[in-house]
């Protein structure tokens, strides 16, 4: 792809039109045609209907899959497991989000073939619900469900760095100002962001690569691990205990309910689903990927299927090497199992189980990998939101201007600074309950959407069509609804603030209106 590739404005300047005299006396022919090329390098970056599209099926895939797996398929598994009490409950919880999310994805593909633009989601809930939705939605992706996401991987990012080096570590305190402490892993998670946000103004192609080449990489790196927990280091003690048991807290009905299994399930679905979180965000760069109507909804099948197959290879790997079941105070790996993993690291405390010392190291690495590859999805498909949003007149009129190597720099560098905020801010929990709840609401809205617009607009052309229509949308509706109102009433501290921060969006609303004019 070209890097000085253009993405055009709506507002064209009125050039005058070369002195060309007809009758009486007549312009040099080569006069004229260098006229004419003059008036057209004058002209400013082509609109972006007619931009070369230059992100192919396969880079667009990488950003679907490279956007979700991040940190949480090697940490979150831990709390699930305290949570859920069971290793059926634990693989039934990941599966449950693996077919929300696929339902979910193969429904975006109707409106991606729709409306292939950039901006994504936002243009579908805008010609769905109108501006004001759509704007409510940019306003929470900017504040904290884009923006959180990428505090949180680059906080992850930095706390696997600290393994590396402890004097890079979040234990590692460089000042206590009050409110807030600031260590060495947050000022490691602020630099990392600088670097992705650097490398991707200088062009898509530049931003395009390094997905690629880090996404197969964490691929790979995934798959090792799940190669040598199945085949090769599979502990057959742990084996029998963990699928011995496999159904415990589910054969005895007086302990628990279904009711309280099912809350259990919403509740811990927070860490699997934002382990899954991100693979709309291809649909923000839709503008520059060839033949969208097509690639589009290919790439969000294509890398949600390859995801959750191996996130629960992954999982199923965790549970042939330790114990499900362990004890906070134990002295190795093997005896604080998986529920009680250092610092919830199951992915280390496997590879630690498989290879000793060496292997703490290797997930350090491969984490790191993983998580500076899943921002810079999430970095390259968020100024492109915003961007959209500026171009509609509801942002930050400078967030719709390219830069010379034809990317949104102005969105890129804004998007930095309020992630860089959100580090300092708040710890790598938190901002998952945050984004979880928020995201979800959208997501649902979206789905809904597909219904509203096969009733107003009909006549669109949709090159595909949501598989399983009305019924599969239909359920992911009723099980993403359960899961926000589950989520509303067990962590409301979270939730709430949730709300409020969606909330905020509607004074703002008016003011980017009325100041649009």
């Amino acid at each position: 792809m070209n890097t000085n590739s253009k993405r055009g404005v709506s507002n064209f300047q009125v050039f005058e039109r070369p002195n060309i005299t007809f009758g009486r006396k007549t312009q040099n022919p080569l006069q004229v045609k260098s006229q004419q090329l003059m008036v057209k390098s004058q002209q400013p970056p082509m609109s972006q209907s007619s931009t070369p599209k230059k992100v192919s099926l396969l880079t667009a895939t990488a950003i679907v899959s490279g956007s979700m797996i991040g940190s949480g398929i090697f940490i979150v598994s831990a709390d699930m497991g305290r949570v859920l009490g069971s290793p059926f409950l634990l693989l039934l919880a990941w599966a449950i989000t693996g077919v929300m999310t696929l339902i979910a994805a193969l429904s975006y593909g109707e409106l991606a073939g729709m409306f292939p633009k950039s901006g994504g989601q936002y243009q579908y809930l805008k010609e769905s619900y109108g501006e004001m939705v759509a704007f409510l939605f940019g306003w929470a992706m900017f504040a904290v469900i884009q923006s959180g996401t990428i505090a949180a991987v680059a906080v992850a990012f930095a706390k696997f760095t600290g393994v590396l080096v402890p004097a890079l570590g979040p234990e590692n305190i460089l000042a206590d100002l009050g409110f807030v402490k600031l260590s060495a892993a947050q000022l490691l998670a602020i630099a990392s962001l600088f670097v992705l946000t650097y490398l991707n103004t200088r062009g898509l192609q530049t931003g395009a690569v390094i997905q690629d080449v880090l996404t197969g990489a964490k691929a790979l790196s995934l798959g090792l691990l799940i190669v040598l927990g199945l085949f090769v280091y599979n502990n057959p003690e742990v084996v029998s205990q963990n699928f011995g048991n496999f159904f415990n807290n589910l054969k005895s009905t007086e302990s628990l309910s279904f009711l309280a299994i099912g809350s259990a399930i919403g509740v811990a679905m927070v860490g699997s689903l934002f382990s899954s979180d991100a693979w709309n965000n291809v649909t923000f760069i839709a503008g520059e990927i060839e033949n969208p109507k097509r690639n589009v909804p290919l790439a969000l099948g294509m890398g949600v299927i390859g995801v959750t197959i191996l996130y629960m290879l992954a999982n199923l790997a965790y549970l042939c090497v330790l114990p499900f079941w362990g004890d906070t105070a134990g002295g190795d790996v093997l005896n604080k199992g998986i529920q009680y993993a250092t610092q919830d690291r199951v992915g280390t405390a496997a590879l630690t189980a498989m290879l000793g010392l060496s292997g703490g190291v290797l997930m350090a690495v491969i984490i790191m990998i993983s998580t500076f590859g899943c921002n810079n999805g999430l970095l390259l498909s968020g100024s492109r939101l915003y961007q959209s949003m500026a171009t509609d007149g509801l942002f930050f009129d400078k967030m719709k201007d390219l830069n010379a190597n034809g990317v949104p720099g102005f969105a890129l560098w804004v998007q930095f600074i309020w992630c860089s905020v959100l580090c300092l801010s708040g710890k790598y929990g938190d901002l998952l309950d945050y984004v979880m709840f928020a995201v979800m609401l959208f997501y649902i809205l979206t789905v809904v959407g597909i219904f509203i617009l096969r009733k107003k607009r009909p006549e669109l052309e949709r090159p595909y069509k949501a598989f399983g229509y009305p019924y599969l949308p239909a359920l992911y509706i009723v099980l993403a609804g359960l899961f926000t109102v589950n989520l509303l009433f067990t962590k409301p501290q979270f939730t709430v603030p949730g709300l409020v921060i969606v909330g905020l969006g509607f004074p703002l609303y008016f003011w980017a209106k009325g100041r649009r004019g």
